[in-house]
């Protein structure tokens, strides 16, 4: 692989690190600042909040920026958001303050979760693209082992532990916007925009072992893509685009109806359901973390290989064992086998839907609406995934738990049959003709 590109990719899939590193770092300090303020329950839980939210309004519109500024400006913005947010955290002199600062650094998550993928995708060769792009999804799961290392770390500086729990945030961030200075522009995004040369010159850059003629056909089939979309009737709600808004619509509601932000989010309380102590169930919990990144590696390495379909099957699969043997435990209360339920639902997750989900959603889009379309993805799992974060908790006490694991089983075979009658496989093939494939 040319390591240029991987360079680009990998600083591209950097905005993944400060974003899981920005989700899970107030963890660390959320009990110090509910008794500092003396903040109610309610307002607490606002507070916890506020980054989510964000992220929900950053998904919904990040778009527009990747769309009328292009990638590279918007990852740049990403990096000024993430570092505002992490300074502004730091030296919140009240909770409202705190607020808006994490509220800008969900804005952040939000885009980075739109332009990061989408710009990787762009300039990633086909048979390298599953790769590359899955780099973002590895760096999330990176961020937040790093976050609970970096909690750990700073927890005995003092009474202002929290303080520089937050802002320490800032270090990364500024890295991250510096290196994304070197970053060129996606070459889809100049050609769609009638800067065909300039274009041509990233997609040489990128494929240096290319002959002339090659980057020639290669930009040829852009413009030619790119005139087609804009020439057909209609903007992105269209009957033409119904195929690629359902299968994103899809891959994101059934990522967050496995159960997956629950389990991460409320681990110990699952496993003190269990009959675990606080303690145990806390290092039960950090098991989840190391198991999500070695089976992340896993992922990355089969999607390219076995391809992005076959890892849903797989993933599928998984999911409803682990998920129907963890129903079954609480049921019978044959707790001794939730951990192992909960870690094989982990892999599971890691090798399927969290592998895939960022790939597939940044390949199904025709160039001139693959910003509209990743938003629309990366808004469904967002808003998802709030729904289920916060109703998680009243749920689990106003049902049995095998019977909210049973029923995120059940949406698991639901996605088990969507995979097999839906679900095109995109490995290796090239932008512009999954966009035919799927109907222009």
């Amino acid at each position: 692989m040319n390591a240029r590109l991987f360079v680009w990719a990998l600083t591209s899939a950097l905005a993944g690190f400060l974003f899981g590193f920005d989700t899970v770092v107030i963890s660390g300090a959320e009990q110090t600042i509910q008794s500092l303020w003396g903040l109610s329950d309610t307002l607490h839980g606002l507070t916890m909040g506020s980054a989510l939210w964000g992220t929900v309004l950053g998904s919904l519109i990040g778009g527009w920026p990747t769309d009328r500024w292009g990638r590279r400006q918007t990852l740049l913005v990403i990096g000024v958001l993430y570092f505002v947010s992490a300074v502004w955290s730091g030296l919140a002199a009240d909770v409202y303050q705190l607020m808006v600062a994490r509220f800008i650094g969900g804005v952040g998550i939000g885009f980075s979760t739109v332009a990061a993928p989408l710009f990787i995708s762009e300039i990633a060769p086909p048979k390298h693209r599953g790769l590359l792009t899955g780099l973002f999804q590895f760096n999330i799961v990176f961020g937040i082992l790093a976050a609970f290392l970096s909690n750990a770390l700073l927890a005995g500086v003092g009474a202002n532990a929290w303080r520089w729990m937050l802002g320490v945030e800032a270090v990364p961030a500024l890295a991250y916007t510096v290196m994304c200075l070197g970053l060129p522009e996606s070459p889809r995004w100049l050609i769609a925009r009638g800067r065909r040369d300039d274009g041509r010159r990233v997609l040489q850059r990128v494929n240096p072992e290319a002959t002339a003629e090659e980057i020639e056909t290669l930009v040829a089939e852009i413009e030619r893509a790119s005139r087609a979309d804009a020439d057909a009737a209609g903007g992105f709600w269209t009957r033409r685009l119904r195929t690629p808004i359902l299968l994103a619509f899809l891959i994101a509601f059934f990522n967050q109806l496995s159960g997956i932000n629950a389990i991460l989010y409320y681990a110990p309380r699952i496993f003190e359901l269990t009959g675990l102590g606080p303690q145990a169930a806390l290092l039960q919990s950090v098991g989840i973390g190391v198991t999500n990144l070695i089976f992340t590696f896993v992922g990355l390495w089969l999607i390219d290989r076995l391809g992005r379909r076959t890892l849903l099957y797989l993933g599928s699969v998984g999911y409803i064992v682990s998920l129907g043997l963890c129903s079954w435990a609480f049921f019978t209360e044959s707790f001794a086998v939730v951990p192992y339920c909960i870690f094989a639902f982990i892999a599971a997750h890691a090798v399927g839907q969290g592998a895939v989900i960022w790939v597939f959603i940044s390949e199904i889009f025709p160039n001139r609406h693959r910003a509209r379309g990743q938003a629309l993805g990366s808004f469904t799992h967002w808003i998802f995934a709030a729904l289920l974060t916060t109703l998680f908790p009243p749920i689990v006490a106003a049902f049995a738990p095998g019977g909210v694991f049973a029923f995120f089983a059940v949406m698991m075979v639901l996605q088990l049959v969507w995979v097999a009658i839906a679900v095109p496989e995109t490995k290796g093939v090239p932008l512009e003709r999954i966009e035919q494939q799927l109907g222009r």
